[in-house]
């Protein structure tokens, strides 16, 4: 098969499988020989579908925000007057769904798969993002047996709810779907994401699903009535927390906090590695508009664009306190910052112009292909392109004006491993920025 270049960054290798409007191919990344993969999207096809457009506006906005472990991540958005391009993590394990179709999980392995589910869900939450269309075959596994949390077109953000603090828009997989949005009286994306999350646990364990009708308003019947039998085989415990969840009444349904609390759930629970970051890009207004670019028919020459976008330089510029802060006997910051080990900064100064010292960050984030980096108003952000021990390691470098001709950088350990970290810094940090120093 002849290899495609697109946007003169990845070439695009094997079909890997398709959605409504969308192909996903294996591509591989031509400057880092990163393999990933490639949604492409047909814009055509797209606009020929009412209400299709926001939608994937919506996937990019939201897919762009959410960071985590058990997510599948965004790398980049790009189009051309035809053609929209999701660059993704490639996540080789395939579907959950398929590992479920061969027949009933272990209980123990359905309770890692769960717990990575809620961690996810959870982590989505706190972010005011809820996905409305949990399902086995929007969860993916990658080679290590960890879940992976795709395909957000279907998700709402906080402020899409309606004055009532509600969503009404009725959407999800009818056997995944909760009561409250079946009845079409606005519902709460959360705690509907919750009883989808109920309902895999269910399927995880049984092999199939606890409403099933072919009739679709008799299979809707059952769900508003949470009219469901537990096999025989399921622990006690695990009835007991299912029962919980599958609430009809989202009021007094079980939350996310207190299925964390149950004994079922605790057993072998090791929480995954959030990636809260501190934001370094625009996350609302501005990158609703970046994400506009993409659909812009201005690229009548079909020239590519992307929303990938550089940013200046704007220095903080230190004032005295902040000179006088950096003597170690006058820092209070430990007073006020109870994680100030784990954050482990390295602190210099260089008397080298700002541009100079991102370039050098640059070239180090290019040894071994290591990081990717980031930069936006005198930050510098390096993200691992591996998951380490603790997940990416994650390291920002804040760079701070004294005078014209002198300069702070701070480097920050974001997340990830500290002895990655501690490696990093040793290895390739202090012998490449020595000379500035």
């Amino acid at each position: 098969m002849e290899k495609k270049i697109v946007m003169q960054k990845y070439e695009i290798g094997r079909y890997l499988g398709q959605g409504n409007f969308a192909k996903v191919y294996h591509a591989r990344n031509l400057k880092t020989g990163q393999s990933v993969a490639v949604k492409v999207i047909n814009k055509e096809m797209m606009m020929m579908k009412e209400g299709m457009k926001d939608q994937i506006k919506r996937e990019i906005s939201v897919m762009r925000l959410v960071r985590h472990p058990n997510i599948v991540q965004l790398y980049e958005v790009m189009a051309t007057k035809t053609k929209i391009y999701f660059a993704m993590e490639l996540v080789k394990g395939g579907e959950l769904f398929h590992k479920v179709s061969r027949g009933r999980l272990k209980e123990d392995v359905a309770r890692k798969y769960f717990q990575q589910l809620i961690d996810a869900v959870d982590y989505c939450h706190s972010l005011g993002v809820c996905h409305r269309d949990l399902k086995p075959e929007n969860l993916l596994l990658d080679e290590n047996g960890d879940l992976k949390i795709t395909d957000f077109g279907l998700s709402a953000l906080v402020e899409s709810r309606k004055k009532d603090g509600l969503l009404h828009t009725i959407c999800g997989t009818p056997a995944y779907v909760a009561p409250e949005v079946i009845k079409n009286k606005g519902y709460d994306g959360a705690k509907t994401d919750i009883w989808s999350c109920g309902v895999i646990l269910y399927v995880l364990l049984a092999g199939f699903a606890p409403f099933n009708d072919r009739n679709l308003m008799e299979l809707y019947k059952k769900i508003i009535k949470a009219d469901c039998q537990f096999p025989k085989w399921f622990s006690t415990d695990v009835k007991r927390l299912i029962y919980r969840i599958l609430d009809p009444n989202p009021t007094s349904r079980i939350s996310i906090a207190k299925i964390v609390q149950s004994r079922w759930f605790r057993k072998g629970y090791v929480q995954s590695v959030e990636y809260q970051l501190p934001p370094l890009f625009p996350r609302n207004g501005d990158d609703i508009l970046d994400v506009q670019v993409v659909f812009d028919s201005s690229d009548s020459d079909g020239s590519p664009i992307s929303t990938k976008k550089e940013s200046p330089l704007k220095l903080y510029q230190f004032n005295a306190f902040d000179l006088i802060s950096l003597s170690s006997g006058l820092d209070l910051s430990g007073l006020f910052e109870n994680d100030q080990n784990e954050r482990r900064l390295t602190r210099f100064t260089t008397r080298e112009g700002p541009s100079t010292v991102v370039s050098m960050l640059e070239e180090i984030a290019q040894i071994d292909d290591k990081f990717k980096a980031l930069k936006k108003d005198g930050i510098v952000r390096l993200e691992g392109c591996k998951s380490g021990i603790k997940g990416q390691l994650i390291i920002d470098a804040e760079i701070f004006e004294v005078t014209s001709s002198l300069h702070v950088v701070e480097v920050t350990k974001v997340a990830g491993n500290t002895l990655e970290y501690l490696k990093f810094r040793e290895q390739y940090l202090k012998p490449s920025l020595n000379e500035i120093i």
